[in-house]
């Protein structure tokens, strides 16, 4: 037999437990100071080409990380845990539209620069 509860204690438990699932969902973009959020803004290029060449390699690849890419070099597994990763083919990871984006002008910018 069930115990009646308030329907307030109800509305809580269920605010805590819908709480709790959007925290596991897996849902991590990052937003960097200046040019906007991984997933959800379109980098502009003058805004890129004021970061460092690190800076610039951080942000794409937290891009992939953020979406369960596996870091195979020495560099990729010092900056980002592969716990969890998902993908170890970089082109099978998937990206949405600005997270793309981004990745292309990211890597336009570090064209330009000259990064290895």
């Amino acid at each position: 037999m069930l115990r009646k509860y308030p329907e307030s204690v109800l509305l809580i438990v269920v605010a805590v437990l819908l709480f709790l699932m959007g925290a596991m969902s897996g849902a991590k973009a990052d937003c960097f100071e200046g040019i906007g959020c991984t997933d959800s803004d379109y980098f502009s290029r003058k805004e890129l080409k004021t970061l460092s060449c690190q800076n610039l390699w951080h942000v794409r690849n937290r891009i992939y990380d953020e979406n369960g890419d596996c870091f195979k070099t020495k560099r990729g597994r010092a900056n980002f845990s592969n716990a969890g990763c998902k993908y170890w083919n970089e082109a099978a990871v998937p990206l949405n539209a600005y997270e793309r984006r981004n990745v292309q002008t990211i890597r336009s910018v570090e064209r330009w620069k000259g990064c290895d």
